[in-house]
């Protein structure tokens, strides 16, 4: 019988159904995953993958936010100390109401670098968390910040020899994700509330707008495709595998 992350490594499509917890080995108190999510900026874990997050969190699972930034370019007129500090304290109260912990990686918005000491040190970080999933950014997206992150978040599943499963978010899609193909979805349907909560933190960031003009919008698509009111899509990143036989 497979381990429980070799289960949940061969298809993120059944992590869903695994977020009722389930004895732990020795048929005592649970045993729990870990979902860590990576995003370029606070809110963008929010609304690329809220309400997965919160399905998580909610069946008992740990739920981790990285940010690698903490927006210090987000709030027109302010400078880079006082946006840090408003965007940090929505980012963790967006974190409260996901039920998960939030975590800053250091890097400067609008200034985020991709370097082999970045990645070695990025693979650190997972490494110390030890995530059975992790979601991030789309690579193929228009905003560098989202880029990096993305790139930093495959270079750890490599260094750490594949051993979470690494799935991909949408967030703004057309205008920043670009040729976003889902392989899994999530139907967020019972958790859309939490997840609106979450972004409606970000004030400064206008959450409710990202809302309604975004994902609102791309909920409501995702679900029609599977049959459910509301669905977050995910590319699931597989491991080595031949092209032809």
């Amino acid at each position: 019988m497979p381990t429980r992350r070799e289960f949940l490594g061969s298809s993120f499509a059944a992590l869903p159904a695994a977020w009722y917890r389930q004895p732990g080995p020795s048929g005592g108190a649970p045993s729990g995953l870990h979902v860590v999510a990576v995003g370029g900026h606070p809110d963008d874990p929010e609304t690329g993958c809220g309400g997965t997050l919160a399905r998580a969190s909610a069946a008992g699972h740990r739920v981790t936010v990285v940010y690698l930034t903490r927006g210090e370019r987000g709030i027109d007129g302010a400078t880079l100390e006082a946006a840090a500090r408003t965007r940090t304290a929505e980012a963790e109260n967006a974190c409260r109401i996901l039920g998960a912990a939030p975590v800053f990686a250091g890097q400067i918005d609008g200034a985020t670098e991709y370097s082999g000491a970045q990645a070695e040190g990025f693979a650190t970080l997972l490494r110390g968390l030890s995530p059975d999933v992790v979601l991030t950014h789309w690579p193929i997206d228009t905003h560098a910040d989202h880029q990096v992150a993305s790139l930093l978040a495959f270079r750890a599943w490599l260094a750490l020899a594949q051993r979470f499963t690494l799935c991909y978010f949408e967030v703004n899609a057309g205008e920043q994700t670009r040729g976003f193909a889902p392989t899994d979805y999530v139907d967020i349907t019972p958790v859309a509330a939490i997840k609106r909560r979450a972004v409606l933190a970000h004030v400064s960031q206008g959450g409710d707008v990202i809302m309604r003009d975004y994902h609102d919008p791309m909920a409501s698509f995702r679900g029609r495709e599977i049959g459910v009111s509301a669905a977050e899509a995910f590319v699931r990143l597989t491991g080595h595998q031949a092209v032809l036989p």
